[in-house]
């Protein structure tokens, strides 16, 4: 039925659940994986005012560097997790990219079939105040999406 399958994971306790099932599903189906991580641009909020400029550069390098070492210990993680399971797996970074965006856009580029997310569940004003990428995710993607708690 599924045969490639788009795993988005942003390191939390619902997008390991979601990589856990999404593997399951993949084994179960003999489909390929791909694992994606998305790094937001980096916004600093600093401009210039009264007290001169800030040269952010080096801040915004260090924080890119604290994202990108993350986002490859979480793909490193997923790819033990689907050589275990006999689940082949591609994984893949982007930096600098809405995650929701860039989920359903990898999708449809690579043809995906089914994309798998966790949500925390959120309702009502705390999902408003904190947003929701599986929300955006599932109400903007043209296949299907499997989101897990």
């Amino acid at each position: 039925m599924f045969k490639n399958l788009l795993i988005a994971t942003d390191g939390s306790e619902p997008a390991d659940r979601a990589l856990a099932s999404a593997l399951d599903l993949a084994r179960s189906h003999g489909a390929r994986v791909l694992v994606l991580t998305a790094t937001d641009p980096v916004s600093t909020g600093i401009g210039s005012g009264g007290f001169g400029t800030i040269d952010a550069g080096p801040i915004v390098a260090r924080l890119e560097q604290s994202y990108a070492a993350e986002a490859e210990r979480l793909l490193a993680a997923a790819r033990q997790r689907a050589e275990a399971a006999g689940v082949a797996i591609e994984t893949l970074h982007l930096p600098r990219r809405r995650p929701a965006d860039t989920i359903v856009d990898i999708a449809a580029e690579r043809g995906c079939d089914l994309i798998v997310m966790g949500s925390h569940g959120r309702r009502g004003l705390g999902r408003l105040l904190l947003g929701s990428q599986a929300a955006e995710v599932l109400a903007r993607s043209p296949i299907p999406v499997l989101i897990v708690k």
